[in-house]
């Protein structure tokens, strides 16, 4: 399945669905998160990650969140693959960040599981 396609958002949402630890965490956690990825084979794609009152939720588009990430096509593939070190991107500017810096602080524990969902994902995901 091609990366940020429709498809790959609907396997995420599955996978979290599914996932034992990242559920197991969410009850701890409240945090929105919306992702804009620019200039994509598909165009500019929004998604967002929504942990809220012990449920978490994967979806389509921008909804209201606490933060949001901006980043184009090249540095979000180079992320989800590993070749480009998310830290790294965000210092150097090539992830723009707008919100509430302590909710992703705070949400750490939250991102590691979640990083475990995508990486089984990855394993079906074509990204050029």
């Amino acid at each position: 399945m091609r990366y940020l396609s429709d498809e790959w958002i609907t396997a995420v949402a599955q996978q979290l669905a599914l996932d034992a630890p990242i559920n197991a965490l969410a009850p701890q956690h409240a945090v929105v998160i919306t992702q804009l990825v620019t200039g994509t084979p598909l165009g500019d794609v929004s998604y967002h990650f929504s942990c809220r009152e012990g449920k978490l939720s994967f979806g389509k588009g921008a909804v209201p969140s606490d933060v949001t990430f901006t980043q184009s096509y090249d540095t979000a593939v180079g992320v989800a693959t590993g070749k480009v070190n998310a830290a790294e991107a965000f210092i150097n500017g090539l992830v723009r960040f707008s919100g509430d810096h302590q909710k992703v602080i705070d949400a750490q524990p939250l991102f590691a599981a979640l990083d475990a969902v995508f990486a089984r994902i990855r394993e079906t995901t074509e990204y050029r």
